[in-house]
């Protein structure tokens, strides 16, 4: 038995209720009581009625059979029968759901042959980083100039220099290390490179760009700055070269690592920064290097599916990439920290004299690395992977540079003797393998579409159901649900009145006011 308010009750109610959230409501229930009481209220029966013709002209299968059938055990076996069906469905949903939502991947690798193809940049050091009568009462050069490149690569400064830096430093405050390395380091010309050719067609010295690298002076063949990319359409041939070290000119310092005698290069897209920080291939003197190489395109998915982030653009860079964004983010925390720019990393600012790097960039290089600013790797780190990137694989096999019969045709070409040859030649040829590329895509495991008809086929397999049988549960469900809120809202207050005691409608008032 249920007792129900009066409408003047119901009404005071409604005037609390404005008074509690704010604003007057009761006008708007007012409107709403008065569309929905014009909605007869469906009897028992009619109730009844509506739920027998649901379950017998629902598309959801066996539903029907409990509703229909006559035999009690046939209808607790149906009712198992829709019950486990559901349960299991149920399941399986749940199994897909959590599935996709644990972002899986697959890749694939397709191997795509083409008539042509793209030449990459190569960028070529030489490992004695300085002419040796630039140096020959300087040696403090070399330390200074692992100073300023430990911008590009971790340096720990040595405190046993310290002393001859801070000496040198207040004698030669106006000493730019940038225009002496670019003057007294590695130089390319006609008597560097002896030979270059690339496809059958003679190439020069002024077909390579400068770039700074910690191997000071280097020099990119296809750099970015071309009007027209180079392309190979034969495989096995490419860029071939012959350098001459000069080994008596130039020099470096074994201290800092710095020991051996020839080229070393790296091979990378045109349009990202040379990175040899253990990635450079190296030919000593007297041999010959035959590096083939392939290509490798990479796609990677953004997050959640994979650890790329398609929005983070490069200022200084055509394309994103790691190497390139590490750069520009310990171009900005040193900028901000320091007022000045090291001219290895990209970006505009005042340049940085010796002073600063030694006083501010080195420490502030320190902090970086320990504060862990400028972090590689996952979606949110600092520089994440490139969405897409171009590698180039290579395969390096070598051969001494140069036979009997070849020694002495160079000797009498160059007018070197033949130990010479032996000891500042180097012969570089660099080729694609074969004429294509291989790409490995990452692709997501399961989409939207994918899901949905999964979830669909689960749905018909076990229960009949389809998107229509969902809507018909929706919609039994949704005119059950508006009956009962007029029932209880609307209808309820205007049902015959009992008897209820002066003192419990006192009370209800009571509870009323206290909201």
């Amino acid at each position: 038995m249920y007792s129900f308010l009066p409408s003047e009750t119901t009404n005071s109610l409604m005037e609390q209720f404005g008074k509690c959230v704010g604003f007057d409501a009761r006008g708007l229930l007012e409107k709403i009581r008065l569309y929905l009481t014009r909605k007869p209220l469906p009897s028992l029966e009619e109730r009844k009625k509506f739920d027998h013709e649901f379950a017998m002209s629902t598309s959801f299968h066996g539903v029907h059979n409990i509703v229909q059938t006559r035999s009690k055990i046939r209808k607790v076996l149906w009712m198992l029968v829709v019950l486990g069906s559901i349960i299991i469905v149920a399941w399986q949903i749940w199994n897909r759901f959590t599935n996709y939502f644990s972002w899986p991947t697959t890749t694939s690798i397709v191997v795509q042959y083409v008539e042509n193809i793209e030449f990459p940049a190569v960028t070529f050091c030489n490992l004695n980083r300085f002419q040796a009568h630039a140096v020959a009462n300087l040696s403090i050069i070399f330390f200074l100039w692992s100073i300023v490149s430990g911008v590009l690569h971790a340096f720990d400064i040595d405190n046993k220099f310290s002393q001859e830096l801070k000496d040198f430093l207040q004698g030669n405050q106006n000493f730019s290390i940038k225009e002496f390395t670019r003057n007294n380091g590695f130089y390319l010309n006609s008597s560097t490179l002896l030979e270059c050719d690339f496809f059958g067609q003679p190439c020069y010295p002024e077909d390579f760009e400068h770039v700074f690298t910690e191997y000071g002076n280097c020099f990119t063949f296809n750099h970015m700055d071309l009007p027209a990319r180079r392309r190979v359409s034969v495989s096995g041939r490419g860029l071939s070269l012959l350098f001459d070290i000069k080994q008596a000119q130039f020099t470096d310092d074994p201290t800092f690592g710095f020991i051996d005698a020839g080229i070393t290069y790296v091979i990378h897209s045109p349009k990202e920064p040379p990175r040899f920080d253990g990635l450079g291939l190296s030919t000593p003197v007297g041999m010959h290097a035959h590096a083939a190489i392939s290509q490798l395109k990479t796609v990677i998915q953004e997050y959640p599916w994979g650890e790329c982030n398609p929005n983070i653009k490069l200022q200084h860079h055509k394309i994103y990439s790691t190497y390139g964004c590490l750069q520009e983010c310990k171009a900005r925390h040193i900028q901000d920290k320091c007022g000045c720019l090291p001219f290895l990393l990209p970006g505009n600012g005042t340049e940085c004299d010796l002073q600063k790097f030694y006083s501010c960039v080195s420490p502030a290089l320190y902090n970086i690395e320990l504060m862990g600013l400028c972090t590689v790797g996952t979606h949110n780190s600092t520089c994440p992977v490139p969405c897409e990137e171009t590698d180039y694989p290579t395969t390096v096999t070598y051969s001494s540079f140069a036979s009997e019969k070849a020694l002495k045709f160079f000797s009498t070409k160059l007018k070197r003797s033949l130990e010479y040859i032996r000891e500042n030649l180097v012969y570089i040829d660099i080729k694609y393998h074969d004429l294509n590329y291989k790409m490995t895509r990452q692709q997501k495991a399961r989409s939207v579409s994918e899901l949905l008809a999964d979830v669909g086929g689960q749905l018909g397999l076990f229960c009949g159901a389809s998107m229509i049988t969902i809507i018909e549960i929706v919609e039994y469900v949704f005119t059950n649900f508006c009956w009962l809120c007029i029932f209880l809202l609307l209808k309820a207050p205007e049902m015959p009145q009992w008897n209820i005691p002066a003192q419990n409608e006192q009370t209800d008032k009571e509870g009323i006011q206290e909201c």
